[in-house]
């Protein structure tokens, strides 16, 4: 069955809805995330910050997403998990 749609209002909303559902859906993961945006060489500085003080082995560090935006610039997102055991 199709959903229709007879106002572009109707579909805006009913697309915010399913963004705002995925992003609670993904945050409930348990897992803290960090965004960033750095020229190149601070952006991978950052990263091994943050690597150093939340080892991968303990937290699941990684590097979540990453983009070089049109300036040079990283926009990246950091996520690991907010205590080790």
């Amino acid at each position: 069955m199709a959903v229709e749609n007879k106002h572009p209002v109707e579909l805006a909303a009913r697309m915010a809805g399913k963004l705002r559902q995925a992003s609670q859906e993904r945050r409930a993961d348990g897992f803290k995330r960090e965004s960033f945006t750095l020229p190149r060489d601070e952006a991978r500085e950052k990263a091994r910050e943050i690597f150093a003080a939340f080892p991968k082995a303990a937290y699941m560090t990684e590097i979540e997403s990453w983009s070089e935006l049109a300036d040079g610039r990283i926009e990246f997102t950091m996520r690991r998990l907010p205590s080790a055991d």
